[in-house]
C-alpha cells in the first residue's frame, strides 16, 4: 500500500496534536486545582499596590495613537537594515530606492505632525456658538411663544 497522507496531512497531524495537548493540559489544570475563591484573590494586581477604583479605567486616546505610530515606524525602518547593509551592491537603482522609501516614511512622520498627532497636549477645539444677538432673538421668540395662549379650533 502507498503512502497515502501528503506533506498537508502531516502538518495537519502535527496541528491536531498540538490542539489536542493543550486541550489535555488545560483540563488537567482545570481538574487538579483549588476552587477557593476569596475577596482578595477576586482583586485585580496592581504591583503590589492596593487596587483603588475599578480595574476598568478608560486610557486616553494619545496612549494608543503614539504606540501605534512607534510600532508602524519601527517596522518600516526595519527594512532600512538589509537595505543599508547591500545597497552597494543594487548600484544608483537600489539607492534610489532607499533614498525613495525614506521619502515616503519622511512625508508620513509630516503628515503626523502636520496633524497634530505626535502632540502629547492638545489645544482644547473652540466649539462654536451661537452669537449674543441670536441668544438674545431666540429667548424673544421663546418667551412670546410661551406668553400666547393656546388657541383650540372651533366646535
Amino acid at each position: 500500500m502507498e503512502n497515502q497522507i501528503t506533506q498537508f496531512g502531516y502538518v495537519f497531524i502535527y496541528m491536531v496534536i498540538g490542539v489536542c495537548f493543550v486541550a489535555i493540559g488545560f483540563l488537567t489544570s482545570w481538574l487538579l486545582r483549588p476552587d477557593r475563591p476569596n475577596a482578595e484573590k477576586l482583586s485585580s494586581y496592581e504591583c503590589g499596590e492596593e487596587v483603588i477604583g475599578s480595574s476598568w479605567v478608560q486610557f486616553n486616546i494619545r496612549f494608543y495613537v503614539v504606540a501605534l505610530i512607534f510600532i508602524l515606524f519601527d517596522v518600516e525602518v526595519v527594512f532600512l537594515f538589509p537595505w543599508a547593509t547591500v545597497f552597494k551592491e543594487f548600484g544608483t537603482y537600489g539607492f534610489l530606492t532607499g533614498v525613495f522609501f525614506m521619502g515616503i516614511l519622511i512625508i508620513g512622520m509630516l503628515y503626523e505632525w502636520r496633524r497634530g498627532d505626535l502632540e502629547w497636549v492638545r489645544p482644547h477645539p473652540v466649539i462654536p456658538s451661537l452669537e449674543p444677538k441670536q441668544i438674545k432673538a431666540q429667548q424673544q421668540r421663546e418667551q412670546i411663544s410661551v406668553d400666547e395662549p393656546e388657541v383650540s379650533p372651533a366646535d
